[in-house]
């Protein structure tokens, strides 16, 4: 497996808990937007702890971009992450991931869940391609909620922003669960993108298999 030592170029606040680092890029380094690759922190006794982070930069910019959340009650790999500065340096390898776009659909996420779609939806963006997705992403809180404003942009009023705590106005309350999809998911042929913690991956597509999606009209990370 290939290794790349790049340096962090900057470190930029998203949320409360969620940074965006940019990176160097390693000549002729390319990916597929919803792609990831493994990251560790080139300090001792640290290059080796390996976690998957997903690409949220473009691939023809000069450099790479992650979007990550910080688990500050963790004493591991994201927590060290969320520490470093500018001139620190990473690791990241080969280029892995079975998630993209297969054409238009619903993006459904939650929490750093949205990170592989970020680049997608950037993407089809750039292209004038946006049209025709409807995102459901699915958080705690309002704070909570990764680059609300420009997936707003991006896709509008398809963009849906539901929050499982709190009664914040301007957001829909709930969980993202069958009840939801039957409610709220218009056209079972259209593709079906799932991202997010493992409970709700499995929760999501057991859902959308009960509502008769084909199989392979969903892509998620298995």
């Amino acid at each position: 497996m290939e290794k790349h030592i790049v340096k962090i170029l900057s470190v930029t606040g998203v949320t409360h808990d969620v940074k965006s680092f940019r990176i160097e890029k390693p000549a002729g380094y390319r990916f597929t937007p919803g792609q990831a690759t493994e990251v560790s922190v080139n300090k001792p006794g640290w290059e080796e702890e390996k976690r998957p982070f997903t690409f949220t930069s473009l691939n023809d910019e000069p450099t790479l971009e992650f979007t990550i959340k910080g688990y500050k009650d963790h004493n591991g790999v994201t927590n060290l992450i969320h520490q470093l500065v500018e001139g620190d340096q990473l690791i990241i390898r080969d280029v892995w991931g079975a998630i993209e776009y297969k054409g238009p659909g619903y993006f459904i996420a939650g929490g750093a869940g949205i990170t592989p779609f970020i680049a997608i939806l950037r993407q089809l963006k750039k292209d004038g391609q946006a049209s025709g997705n409807v995102l459901y992403f699915s958080n705690k809180t309002a704070l909570d909620v990764i680059l609300e404003d420009e997936l707003y942009g991006i896709l509008g009023t398809d963009a849906h922003f539901i929050l499982s705590k709190g009664d914040t106005p301007g957001y829909e309350h709930g969980y993202i669960n069958k009840a939801f999809l039957d409610t709220n998911v218009t056209d079972l042929r259209k593709h079906f993108s799932v991202c997010g913690p493992d409970k709700m991956i499995s929760d999501v597509n057991g859902a959308l298999e009960q509502m008769g999606v084909q199989p392979d009209a969903v892509v998620f990370e298995k």
